[in-house]
Order: C-alpha cells, then structure tokens, then sequence
C-alpha cells in the first residue's frame, strides 16, 4: 500500500506546500535529492531511515526532523507497519534537483 498527495500552496494561496505520505512498503522512499528550501517532516506513525548529508537518523512516530535548505537527503521506509507523515516544503511550489 501506498498513497501520496501533494499540495502546492500556490494553488490555495499559502507560502508552504505539503506531501502527505503514507506507504506500508519497506524500502521505498524518494532518492537523494534536495531543495532550495527548507522541508520539514513531521512523522505520525512507523518508522523510516533518513539520510541528511552525511548522517544517518532513524525516525518514528512523534519525531520532527528538519532538513536545512540546499542539504541533499532521502529516506527509506524501515517497517514493520505503515510510514505516514506530513512533510512541509517551505516553498509555495515544489522545487526538488535530483541527486541519483
């Protein structure tokens, strides 16, 4: 399972656009990439391994990790269970280079 809806708030007139992310598949998740901006992942339940530059973090339910602008990052779905969270693009538009 797996399911992803994307927001830009250019559309609704907000400065921020959001994903809500929710997948039960282990592993999947964006390659590295990264933004001009700031995103915030904000994780609701299950687990998922973030890369942020140079380190690695594991996150989970109730956990906030920010990402500063310009860092290239990815994550990757641990399980057991389903990943859900909300990731915040301080952006009006998505704006992503993809690194691999």
């Amino acid at each position: 399972m797996s399911d992803s809806e994307n927001f830009e708030g250019r559309d609704v007139g907000s400065g921020i656009s959001v994903i809500r992310e929710s997948t039960g598949v282990v592993g999947s998740g964006p390659r590295l990439h990264r933004h001009p901006y700031t995103e915030t992942f904000v994780i609701i339940r299950g687990r998922a391994r973030f890369t942020v530059g140079d380190e690695q973090r594991d996150g989970g339910a109730g956990d906030v990790l920010v990402v500063p602008a310009g860092t290239p990052h990815k994550f990757a779905v641990l399980g057991p269970g389903v990943y859900e969270a909300v990731h915040i693009h301080e952006s009006d538009h998505f704006v992503t280079e993809w690194l691999e």
